[in-house]
């Protein structure tokens, strides 16, 4: 059989069924886009950065509101299973990406193999959210940095915005290592804050005072919830935390957004996803346990960070060693929250301006987006994310302020529904290759585990929490309509979306014998210059769990 990716005939018998010709045509334009970028992330830039992506603000500050709503075993809960629900849909992502390694993720996915209609949905739908996201994560810095100065927000927040503005603009290599010197501090903040609270909870803090679980029996696992008392309230209390936990675990699923600008993608990003599982388990569960045992659910300093913007001396960990005795932590950890902001804004615009280079490339949005200057980056999309970071200037206006917020809480919301979808693309990626005969495990560069099962069951709890996320409002005496709203207006601007972009269009979704799921298996097999197979570990190698 040829080699030759640009072999139409033998790529075409090769596939076993018939692929349509503009699918050929199609597939070959999508993977010559792959020589324009500059593949500078290496195996190790990809694995922490699909890390670094999880682990910011909403792990370590948000962790406390979730003690303060569910009490200590429902946000255990609450984030447990919660983070299986991920998992599944990083695996998916990473089996999609890794056979189309393009940059912009979801949106490809959807294009080839569910409906281009739903590729334009998703693609603002992201866009948006990153847009918001960014300005979000730069007000985070700005607030954060008042903890050792009073000087105005607005000079924090251009310091900041122009910090996450260049670092995207220069070589993906230089936004790697970057990312990936980020990533390294927000780990060894999380193992030595956690090292922190088993001592603290076995008695060896400065005041020598043994926890254990004493905040367990009192004032107990469970919070009851909005004055409901009972079985429901402690349920309603455990229910919320799986909210936070979607905050905190946002943007796990872009870990494929860059892969254009991977290196040997059929195998990094496989490498990646496979490990998420641990690393989630590792950091966010086991983090969310050990603060349950050293902090009570009813420390009045969690309470405050319900109402206002968190801070430092909000953060749970602070609060325990504070109760400990232990004085040098929550300058340690405020600095390290900064860096987590300034890293989180960094991979929101390097995720969003890929995800909009990717509409671009399918014509789902202007072709402006798809420029690249020399260093093979996207800079018209990622100028368009450097105005949108003025939005940040809001914060400073009380008014202006309470619109930001709304559109944060919307931002929250826009994860589930992309989390839906790529669990409803990945269904049809994975019933296309049964249709067509094509073993997962055989012909795929990487084959997901637990499949489908999984991924019916992740989109079923994403579908309960879309729907429920405002019930707040229809309990008595607590009806917010900005609750109300932020919860429920992206139901109605997706589905405009989705079905003005099929009346406009014209598009349907793909049958599944048409998929053109085994064409993308043959260009791999064609390809002139396969992948090489990576180096086996040694020694104490074996034992890195961050990345090989």
């Amino acid at each position: 059989m040829s080699r030759r990716a640009d072999s139409s005939v033998h790529f075409e018998e090769a596939a076993g069924h018939t692929i349509l010709d503009g699918d050929i045509e199609s597939i070959g334009n999508a993977f010559r886009e792959v020589q324009h970028f500059h593949q500078g992330l290496h195996q190790r830039h990809i694995q922490m950065i699909a890390l670094a992506g999880t682990i910011g603000t909403g792990l370590f500050l948000s962790s406390g509101q979730a003690i303060a709503t569910s009490g200590p075993l429902g946000a255990f809960l609450g984030y447990m299973v919660t983070g299986i629900a991920v998992s599944s849909v990083v695996f998916a992502v990473g089996e999609m990406g890794s056979l189309v390694p393009l940059s912009g993720g979801v949106v490809r996915y959807a294009e080839y193999f569910f409906d281009p209609a739903m590729s334009f949905a998703d693609g603002w739908n992201q866009t948006y959210s990153y847009l918001v996201s960014v300005p979000t994560e730069i007000v985070a810095a700005a607030v954060l940095v008042e903890y050792w100065s009073t000087i105005n927000n607005a000079v924090w927040v251009t310091t900041f915005g122009l910090l996450m503005l260049i670092t995207p603009l220069v070589f993906i290599r230089i936004y790697g290592e970057i990312e990936f010197f980020f990533s390294m501090l927000k780990i060894a903040l999380i193992i030595g804050l956690n090292i922190m609270a088993l001592v603290v909870s076995c008695g060896g803090g400065p005041n020598g005072e043994s926890i254990g679980f004493r905040y367990w029996r009192n004032p107990g696992p469970f919070v009851q919830h909005l004055g409901i008392h009972g079985s429901l309230g402690q349920f309603l209390g455990c229910w919320t935390s799986f909210y936070n936990a979607v905050y905190a675990y946002s943007g796990i699923q872009n870990v494929t957004a860059a892969a254009a600008e991977t290196r040997a993608p059929r195998h990094s990003i496989p490498r990646a996803t496979k490990r998420i599982f641990v690393r989630i388990f590792g950091f966010y569960v086991l983090s969310i346990f050990m603060v349950g045992l050293v902090i009570p659910s009813n420390d009045p300093n969690l309470l405050q960070g319900i109402a206002a913007h968190p801070t430092a001396s909000q953060s749970p960990f602070v609060i325990a060693a504070q109760r400990a005795g232990i004085a040098a932590v929550p300058s340690i950890i405020n600095a390290v929250i900064i860096t987590s902001a300034w890293s989180a804004g960094n991979s929101e615009i390097l995720f969003g301006s890929r995800i909009l280079f990717g509409m671009a490339a399918h014509g789902h949005a202007p072709t402006a987006f798809k420029r690249l200057n020399r260093f093979g980056v996207p800079y018209v999309s990622v100028i368009l994310f450097g105005i949108f970071m003025s939005l940040g200037y809001m914060s400073l206006d009380e008014s202006s302020s309470t619109v930001f917020r709304w559109l944060q809480d919307i931002v929250a919301v826009s994860t589930l529904v992309d989390w839906g979808i790529i669990c409803i693309v990945y269904l049809r990626f994975y019933y296309g290759c049964k249709k067509q005969g094509i073993n997962r495990y055989k012909d795929l560069p990487w084959a997901a585990p637990f499949q489908p099962y999984s991924t019916w069951a992740s989109l079923t709890l994403f579908v309960l929490l879309l729907f429920t996320g405002g019930y707040s409002t229809f309990v008595r005496g607590h009806w917010s309509t900005e609750t109300f709203m932020s919860s429920y207006i992206n139901i109605p601007i997706i589905l405009v979306l989705y079905f003005g972009y099929k009346f406009w269009k014209k598009t349907s979704i793909r049958p599944l014998e048409t998929i053109p799921i085994s064409g993308f298996v043959q260009f791999y097999l064609c390809q002139e210059r396969p992948e090489p197979e990576p180096e086996p570990t040694k020694g104490l190698e074996k034992f890195n769990i961050l990345w090989s």
